[in-house]
């Protein structure tokens, strides 16, 4: 019987249908000019809020999920390494959707797209800029402005990260596993796209001596995301009909992003050390990445998600250097559960 539940594995979210999803750390690009795919430097800790009900904000509880430690400013991508199965994967920042800018919905959609398609998309860095290109995703505190659901909605209520997961219907299902058995038979040799994890990962929290049951629950500040520079890195298209995927979500869980104090409160954990500095990183030489595929159609540009202000204009200008990385150090790309995650009312 198919698992329907969300679930942490380490700090990897598995949904129903076979989806792996990781968080990771990174490096924060300039907002001007468009850069190489950033490294990953580690994944960063996922945690139940249901395990932590007596010291989240009574907000959280009701909308459960899933909780991560997030300085300011600091960027992230998501990778979907280890999906398993064709999937269907909505992605929004603060109920805003971050491949068409539209408002978040239950429903898929391919005019334009609201979602995006694995395991063929390896990854998303950020929002949907178009033209072969996303703008990082960077946390930012809610009430600036700064968040695409400020920017967007001219409000600023969810902050945060939301995932839900499609499955393809039933008939496409069998079709694809029968080939999939088929194309075993014929090789089995599988490739899998593991480069980002040549960048040094982030060192491991320690646990605090304090445990979290001391702390009484309060209201957290509320993060969200903005978005910084630009990278080349493509949305994929569906090739699908929308008729091939299931109508109904899978699975779905709401992601609360914490300031690194909060976390600590919270969970009784240190959160991950402070971001690596870019420009010491680009300085000993250490790898940035492109990744080409010729055989796929990026998704549209969107006038929503493409005219959207970057973070440094409320924060101020980014005070860091930025040193190009050498021409070799740009490196091409190829072409057991924990308990059931609770969602709730969002």
């Amino acid at each position: 019987m198919a698992d329907d539940a969300v679930r942490i594995d380490g700090n990897t979210l598995r949904l129903p249908g076979g989806v792996r999803v990781r968080f990771m750390r990174t490096l924060r690009l300039p907002e001007t000019g468009t850069h190489e795919l950033p490294p990953g430097l580690g994944e960063f800790p996922v945690r139940r809020v249901e395990d932590h009900a007596d010291t989240v904000p009574a907000e959280w509880r009701a909308r459960g999920g899933v909780m991560l430690p997030v300085y300011l400013r600091e960027a992230m991508w998501l990778s979907f390494a280890g999906s398993t199965e064709p999937a269907a994967l909505q992605v929004g920042v603060g109920k805003v959707c971050a491949v068409s800018g539209r408002p978040w919905s239950s429903l898929l959609a391919q005019d334009p797209q609201n979602y995006v398609v694995l395991p063929r998309q390896p990854w998303l860095d950020g929002i949907n800029s178009g033209k072969g290109t996303v703008r990082q995703f960077v946390a930012v505190p809610l009430g600036l402005g700064a968040t695409v659901e400020g920017q967007v909605t001219g409000e600023e209520v969810w902050g945060g990260l939301q995932l839900q997961s499609f499955r393809l219907n039933d008939a496409e299902l069998a079709k694809w596993r029968a080939w999939e058995r088929r194309r075993s038979v014929s090789t089995r040799s599988v490739k899998s796209v593991s480069a980002f994890g040549a960048a040094p990962p982030a060192p491991g929290a320690a646990m605090a001596a304090a445990p979290a049951s001391a702390a009484r629950a309060r209201s957290a500040p509320a993060m969200g995301l903005g978005v910084g520079g630009s990278m080349r890195q493509e949305v994929y298209a569906d090739e699908r009909s929308r008729g091939a995927w299931a109508r109904e979500p899978a699975g779905r869980v709401f992601v609360h992003l914490v300031t690194p104090p909060e976390w600590r409160r919270i969970t009784g954990e240190a959160p991950p050390p402070s971001p690596v500095d870019r420009a010491a990183y680009t300085r000993a030489g250490l790898p940035w990445f492109e990744y080409y595929d010729d055989a796929a159609q990026d998704v549209a540009p969107t006038d929503t998600l493409g005219s959207l202000r970057p973070v440094g204009e409320w924060l101020g200008d980014d005070h860091e250097p930025w040193q190009e990385p050498a021409p070799h150090q740009v490196k091409q790309l190829g072409d057991a559960p924990g308990e059931p995650v609770v969602d709730g009312d969002w």
